[in-house]
């Protein structure tokens, strides 16, 4: 199978997991006010316009995830630079979801990624050198770096710390669209139980 018979596939595995999302009452605590996106590659992507993503993002409306829009190629810029980034050093990582961060989510996926034997990390942006944060795109390269350096791999599960005018967001990267959004899924049910 060639990429553009993989495009369909692609696309009905981000339908499929945005309707898991939307069905998943307990996901809306995790919105982070940046909004979710969730994206799956074509394999050997190096564009944009090669990873498919929710055109519009993911949204909270009547207390269910909502998605603004279709799945469509291009519809992603910060989480299809991440997952381009991510497959130069793993490439078989094809999705990714990103979700709200605090300090409670943190200790939950901790639990989560030790249970399911994912590995876990942390960016801390506090280390990103200035000439990094202030040109518009060149952050990500070095946030990936950072987490090879620092693990020795780029761990399923992730956060980005808090940075000069930068929401603290985790990242959970799989396989497929459908793999992403069930871990986010069961992570805010953890999260959901905790708060009530």
């Amino acid at each position: 199978m060639g990429n553009k018979d993989l495009s369909p596939v692609i696309l009905g595995n981000l339908v499929q997991a945005v309707g898991m999302l939307q069905k998943s009452r307990d996901f809306s605590c995790l919105m982070p006010e940046v909004r979710v996106n969730i994206v799956h590659a074509l394999p050997g992507a190096e564009s944009g316009k090669e990873v498919a993503a929710i055109d519009g993002r993911i949204t909270v409306v009547r207390g269910y995830p909502f998605a603004a829009g279709l799945p469509a190629w291009g519809a992603s810029d910060h989480m299809a630079r991440l997952i381009i980034e991510v497959r130069k050093y793993k490439p078989e990582i094809s999705a990714g979801i990103n979700f709200k961060c605090d300090k409670q989510i943190i200790e939950i996926v901790k639990k989560y990624a030790r249970e399911r034997k994912l590995s876990f990390g942390k960016i801390d942006r506090t280390r990103e050198p200035e000439e990094v944060s202030t040109e518009d795109g060149s952050s990500m390269p070095w946030k990936i770096k950072y987490l090879v350096e620092r693990y020795g791999e780029i761990p399923a599960l992730f956060y980005e710390g808090e940075g000069w005018g930068k929401e603290p967001l985790f990242v959970a990267l799989g396989n497929t669209a459908v793999e992403v959004a069930g871990m986010a899924i069961e992570i805010a049910r953890r999260y959901r139980m905790t708060a009530v």
